[in-house]
């Protein structure tokens, strides 16, 4: 069974998806995404591969006749890609070259524009679920990519909040957070020409760091060539001052937020940028969200990020330095 389900608390749709229980851990016999396993070509740098347990489908069933006028239920429309960033089945993203990286965000760009024109996709969202503590099941480095075909939740609340900031203030509310997390600075773990990084006043996790563009840009294919090398450069930095921090693989879900397909109109108001949200609180201890925090969507920190962000900035330090790089983080 393949199909979305509304919730008329929510205003929402579940995705069901009975096929995904199917998905194999990793395979005893190999890696499907390594070279040689017969899934993916011989010789690739990164690469996009169709998900073969999709919660959304081009052509998807009808969905289940259990629905009503109350539980109303829709076809699955979409799209689940897999974006592997290397054949190299033990490389990490802050291990790939700055070329690398660059290669990574044209896929990602290339996939973004094409999934847009597909007329039943209105959000493309690209992401990364790391480490076992995220319930990854496949250690070789990759990423996701979904085409819903209606905007979910979480984006539509950002989306409808930042419409309101706009018409109430004139002025984006994200490039208004850049600078106050720049006027503050104790929150900012880096900056580079193009991008900036801090833990922002109001995240629930720890290190839920946020990368935003430093210029007002609300999509990947939006950004100017030296915008994108800048982009590899803070991934790069970020995830290698991350796996610095407890000396160990740091498990996040990365999240790319960027205008709704048919956002024309948000350009005006909403802002290029990727969310990560890191379970980790301490070196083997997990921030773990509990009843009040799901049931209530009321999010409690267990720390404050002025000190959190403390640590990440000495871990980048300190992978800088390990790494024998620049302040700039440049290969």
């Amino acid at each position: 069974m393949t199909e979305l389900r509304y919730n008329p608390l929510l205003g929402d749709w579940t995705m069901v998806a009975t096929r995904r229980q199917n998905r194999p851990n990793m395979p005893k016999e190999g890696c499907p995404f390594c070279p040689g396993s017969g899934k993916v070509p011989e010789d690739y740098d990164v690469l996009k591969y169709d998900n073969d347990f999709p919660a959304l489908m081009s052509d998807p069933p009808e969905a289940d006749s259990v629905g009503s006028s109350l539980y109303k239920t829709a076809k699955a429309h979409g799209k689940c890609e897999v974006i592997l960033y290397s054949p190299n089945h033990t490389t990490t993203l802050p291990e790939l070259s700055i070329e690398h990286l660059e290669k990574l965000i044209d896929l990602w760009t290339e996939r973004f524009v094409a999934l847009s024109q597909e007329p039943n996709h209105e959000y493309i969202m690209i992401f990364e679920n790391r480490g076992e503590e995220c319930g990854v099941t496949m250690p070789h480095p990759h990423g996701q990519i979904y085409a819903y075909s209606w905007i979910p939740l979480k984006i539509r609340t950002e989306l409808e909040n930042c419409h309101t900031y706009y018409t109430s203030h004139g002025s984006c509310l994200i490039c208004d957070m850049n600078r106050a997390e720049l006027e503050f600075q104790k929150r900012v773990i880096h900056e580079n020409e193009h991008f900036l990084a801090y833990i922002p006043f109001f995240t629930d996790y720890p290190y839920g760091l946020f990368i935003v563009s430093k210029n007002h840009k609300t999509a990947l294919s939006d950004f100017t060539r030296e915008e994108k090398r800048s982009l590899a450069l803070m991934l790069k930095c970020m995830t290698g001052a991350m796996d610095t921090l407890f000396n160990r693989l740091f498990p996040y879900m990365m999240v790319i937020h960027q205008r709704p397909v048919h956002g024309q109109s948000a350009k005006d108001y909403y802002h290029f940028h990727i969310e990560f949200y890191t379970p980790l609180r301490d070196e083997g201890k997990l921030k773990y969200y509990a009843s009040s925090e799901m049931g209530a969507w009321a999010p409690a920190n267990p720390q404050a990020v002025e000190e959190t962000s403390e640590y990440l900035r000495k871990a980048f330090q300190d992978y800088l330095d390990k790494e024998g790089r620049t302040n700039e983080c440049l290969d």
